[in-house]
């Protein structure tokens, strides 16, 4: 493979900054191990000085920043306007992926399986239960749990208030669904696997997440009658009816007790974490494709999109 200048993205400004330089981090380590020429941007102080770092231009930009700003269709819409190949999926798939909302309604006309929820505001969730409980109240955009509260019958959760609420106007109410936590990393067209998140405590929170220790890993998930290829089938479509690019995961809920109809998608992340406690390359390494050799996949599939 060329040698190529590689400009590697993390940290930000979002909620998820600690994990992005994470991430970030692991790539550009990788990539240099692999001969690539690489330089590492944290793009927290702004447009200007981002731009700015990028002269000269390099071969490719490697986006490894998570939610706001990063993940969510703005900073690829700059890397278009600056005419540089960037990884992961484009400004329309980020956009779609991480509203909530909008990302649902594209995975029911993709007859994908969800849980009922509804858009409200702030104040009309603070004033009452705006569905039946027990149901599960996140923000409308942002990653890795962050926000998300269970709400159990006879809980009395100040989530909403102002100091613990940094989220906007709109909340997401979406009907807890039991069971099992599953996810599947999609790799261009190529589900690579299904695993199995078992939290040791509580759910799989933000914490849960990226503290080694807090969660095991089932992989392969121990799935039954077929079941594994249903799901990433799932993941697949889900995959494609937003356009996505470049790796993405699924994640799904799965009711046992209801059978195959038990089983609902959640969301898709368009750039997934690659930390060491990662799922996309855990998985990756379970069907024999190591770290390095998955990060220059990704940096070789985006420059093919040139």
């Amino acid at each position: 493979m060329n040698v190529h200048r590689v400009a590697v993205l993390l940290g930000g400004r979002s909620a998820e900054r600690e994990v992005s330089l994470v991430s970030g981090k692991a790539c550009a380590k990788a990539l240099r191990e692999r001969g690539h020429d690489v330089l590492e941007i944290d793009p927290r102080d702004g447009v200007a000085e981002m731009v700015s770092a990028l002269q000269p231009k390099p071969d490719v930009v490697f986006n490894a920043l998570h939610g706001h700003w990063g993940e969510d269709g703005c900073v690829q819409g700059l890397l278009e306007l600056l005419d540089i190949p960037y990884t992961h999926s484009g400004v329309l798939a980020s956009a779609l992926a991480m509203d909530k909302g909008v990302a649902k309604k594209s995975f029911v006309a993709a007859g994908l399986p969800v849980a009922e929820s509804v858009i409200a505001s702030r104040a009309e969730v603070l004033a009452g239960d705006v569905m039946p409980r027990p149901y599960v109240v996140k923000p409308v955009a942002e990653g890795s749990s962050v926000g998300v509260e269970i709400i159990m019958p006879g809980a009395n959760s100040l989530v909403l208030d102002e100091e613990r609420w940094p989220y906007g106007d709109k909340v997401m109410v979406e009907r807890f669904v039991p069971g099992r936590e599953l996810t599947v990393a999609v790799m261009g067209e190529r589900p690579l696997s299904v695993t199995e998140i078992r939290p040791r405590q509580g759910f799989y929170d933000y914490t849960a997440k990226y503290t080694d220790g807090k969660a095991d890993h089932l992989l392969p998930a121990p799935l039954k009658n077929g079941l594994t290829e249903k799901v990433m089938e799932m993941a697949l479509v889900a995959h494609r009816a937003l356009g996505c690019r470049g790796v993405s995961r699924a994640d799904f809920r799965f009711d046992e007790d209801l059978g195959e109809d038990g089983l609902i998608i959640l969301e898709v992340n368009t750039q997934p974490g690659m930390t060491p406690l990662s799922l996309v390359p855990e998985q990756a390494a379970h069907v024999g494709i190591p770290f390095g050799e998955l990060v220059e996949w990704i940096v070789e599939e985006a420059l093919c999109r040139a």
